[in-house]
């Protein structure tokens, strides 16, 4: 299933509306640096891979601006361990504490 991200900047928030329902993941900006707080898919669509889909698409996003991720988001760092293609966006170790390794 194809979904389109879309960066709603003025909710600090990237959204994907599938069947009515919009799944968002939270973020809070700051020079150089994505925070990634929280994802969230509603019941309604759930189990269709679409927190999966929306955070690749997040961690694209992240990468093209040459941004560093801290991932709050416990959802963001579980999938941040499995896909280790996106460890090099992982802000440094000065942040590791708030990122991947909680």
């Amino acid at each position: 299933m194809e979904i389109e991200v879309k960066d709603n900047p003025a909710k600090n928030q990237f959204e994907a509306t599938i069947d009515g329902h919009t799944a968002v993941i939270e973020y809070k900006l700051r020079p150089g640096v994505m925070t990634v707080l929280h994802t969230d898919v509603p019941e309604e669509i759930g189990g269709r891979g679409i927190a999966a889909k929306m955070t690749r698409h997040v961690l694209e996003h992240i990468e093209a601006n040459q941004l560093q991720v801290i991932p709050l988001c416990p959802y963001m760092r579980s999938y941040l361990k499995k896909h280790p293609q996106y460890q090099h966006l992982v802000r440094g170790k000065e942040d590791k504490s708030e990122g991947i390794n909680q």
